[in-house]
């Protein structure tokens, strides 16, 4: 298993950061990539969308998780 890595955004102004595995950070970015939008463009709407008591760093796994399900 694949340790997990800290990373940082900017959303709504200010500085945010999430913790995932290198693997789910990478499928966001392709996600991303995909939707000709940038990552943090894609977060913001990953975290406007999520419920208050979703943490970020589940919000995105589930996401790429329905994501990747969607495709499959």
């Amino acid at each position: 298993m694949t340790a997990l890595r800290k990373y940082s955004v900017s959303l709504r102004g200010h500085r945010t950061s999430f913790t995932l595995e290198p693997e789910f950070h990478a499928e966001l970015k392709a996600i991303a990539e995909e939707r000709k939008l940038a990552l943090a463009a894609l977060i913001f709407e990953i975290d406007t969308e999520r419920e208050e008591k979703v943490n970020l760093s589940s919000a995105l796994r589930l996401f790429v998780l329905r994501s990747l399900k969607k495709s499959a």
